[in-house]
């Protein structure tokens, strides 16, 4: 099939999704009688030039691989029960898979609620809540950036880390004295397909990768007639690789761990934000057999948002993230890989200035632009690909967006 009639039949492909959202958008708004039905969706088409790096793509071109396209409903089933589901179609070139995925596919169970408790379960393909962006990122409206903070929002990891398949815990106590408390808790097996080998391992990887079941939780305090939120999260998780018959790797086993602290201040016109991370990343085989190795990242960033009016709002970030906090030059990662791997695969530092502008109420664009040292945070992670790739690279994005 020639290039030019693969392009067509994506580019007819996002058409027809496209005129998919935007017939139930018709039917929704004709249907005032189902009240109990929500549909919403929003469609986002942007484009993307990244010096330096194979972060869209290889050749460094500039790219249209910034679509979002997506469709979610709920439905109130009764008084205590409603349904929830969300699809989106996505274009991010070398940042994770293109195609359609269902982010959530839930039972939300109101299971008690008083003046003070309120507690929900979720059940099914349920949306991870626990760090401060998490439950957000996959809407291009509703996340601060574009491109959000790879250290903690790693693209890479992004279907993994959407949600799970299992059940979730939602907690919120009101206290008149303490202020206001949200406990999450929840176990499930990460949404993953043989087409995350690739982007997460490397592309040589032939075989399978499996998520075994993981556990979250995370709280979140906001005192009394306070702007200020604070929160902790933890991730346990695991996964194993199956290699093929015929394969570069072995069978592989890797523990991912993950934790957060974090701050968000929300006044009228300011707001600042704050996380820092601690991972722990081990593998066992995959390269070969015996092998054995155990890392402790870092990292975290500080944003801050100014809304000069309602159209306009700046944003501004430093972000700092090391593989190893014990090799935070890289040193010790190009010495064990007899320099195949360049010391600054180690760590990214990320500097962005950028802005959104609200034409109306439901169509926005936002731009922003980036300087990057360092490459921790490029696909593939567990084998870095070192072609195309420079220790200082620059990246500029701008998005259009509606929604309904």
């Amino acid at each position: 099939m020639s290039i030019g009639l693969k392009l067509m039949n994506k580019v007819n492909y996002k058409l027809i999704c496209l005129s998919a959202l935007l017939t139930c958008n018709v039917i929704a708004q004709d249907d005032h009688s189902a009240e109990p039905l929500k549909i919403h969706g929003f469609v986002a088409q942007g484009v993307i030039d990244v010096d330096g790096s194979n972060f869209v793509n290889d050749d460094g071109e500039l790219s249209l691989k910034l679509t979002e396209i997506g469709l979610n409903t709920s439905y109130q089933l009764s008084d205590d029960f409603r349904f929830a589901a969300q699809a989106v179609y996505l274009n991010g070139g070398n940042r994770y898979n293109e195609g359609l995925r269902v982010d959530y596919f839930l039972v939300d169970w109101n299971a008690y609620s008083s003046e003070q408790l309120q507690a929900n379960l979720f059940v099914g393909r349920f949306k991870n809540a626990h760090w401060l962006h998490s439950s957000t990122r996959d809407i291009p409206f509703a996340r601060p950036s574009i491109i959000l903070p790879q250290g903690t929002y790693f693209d890479g990891f992004r279907d993994i880390a959407i949600g799970g398949d299992g059940a979730a815990l939602k907690i919120t106590y009101n206290n008149d004295e303490y202020g206001e408390f949200d406990f999450n808790f929840s176990r499930g097996k990460s949404p993953i397909n043989s087409d995350d080998s690739e982007v997460i391992l490397s592309r040589l990887a032939q075989g399978s990768i499996e998520s075994e079941l993981d556990t979250q939780a995370s709280v979140y305090w906001r005192p009394v007639f306070s702007q200020w939120k604070f929160g902790l999260s933890l991730l346990d998780s695991e996964f194993n690789y199956h290699k093929e018959a015929v394969d570069f790797f072995v069978d592989g086993r890797f523990v991912f761990q993950f934790y957060t602290m974090n701050a968000l201040y929300e006044g009228e016109q300011w707001e600042f934000t704050s996380e820092i991370l601690q991972t722990r990343f081990l593998t066992e085989g995959f390269y070969t057999q015996p092998f054995n190795q155990d890392s402790i990242g870092q990292g975290g960033y500080f944003q801050a948002r100014y809304k000069v009016d309602q159209q306009l709002t700046l944003i501004g970030r430093y972000e700092k993230f090391y593989i190893d906090k014990n090799d935070k030059r890289g040193h010790k990662l190009q010495e064990q890989s007899a320099g195949l791997v360049p010391s600054y695969f180690g760590y990214q530092d990320d500097a962005m200035i950028g802005f959104s502008y609200n034409f109306s109420d439901n169509f926005r664009v936002n731009a922003e632009y980036h300087w990057v040292k360092g490459t921790a945070r490029l696909n593939p992670i567990v084998l870095p690909n070192p072609q195309a790739n420079s220790e200082h690279w620059k990246m500029w994005a701008v998005q259009l967006m509606y929604w309904f």
